[in-house]
């Protein structure tokens, strides 16, 4: 494993919920990184993040490690979800909330 790889192993393993986009929480720099942000704070949930924007390495390496070409990128307890339709879709199903409850990072 690359040295880049194993940073943004160190990243999604030092936190529940994880999340690679461009920009930052409180000025998202791309559209679906602001919704992931949005259904993020919808849900109450912490989240530590990476600016993709500030390190062209792990921009190219997080593409790598997930085998998913686009950015954002959301962990949740070390395992990939996905992009922002994705988490789009989880979250007006139901099914993103549950998953927050069921690993304890959020209440019922």
């Amino acid at each position: 494993m690359s040295d880049i790889q194993q940073k943004i192993a160190a990243k999604i393993e030092e936190n529940d919920v994880m999340l690679f986009m461009k920009g930052v929480p409180q000025a998202p720099q791309c559209g679906f990184s602001g919704v992931v942000v949005q259904v993020l704070n919808a849900l109450d949930v912490k989240f530590a993040s990476v600016n993709v924007l500030e390190d062209y390495e792990i921009r190219e390496g997080i593409k790598d490690y997930s085998a998913w070409p686009t950015i954002p990128q959301l962990y949740v307890k070390g395992e990939f979800i996905g992009g922002c339709d994705i988490v789009r879709e989880m979250f007006q199903s139901g099914e993103l909330k549950t998953l927050f409850v069921e690993k304890g990072l959020i209440a019922a």
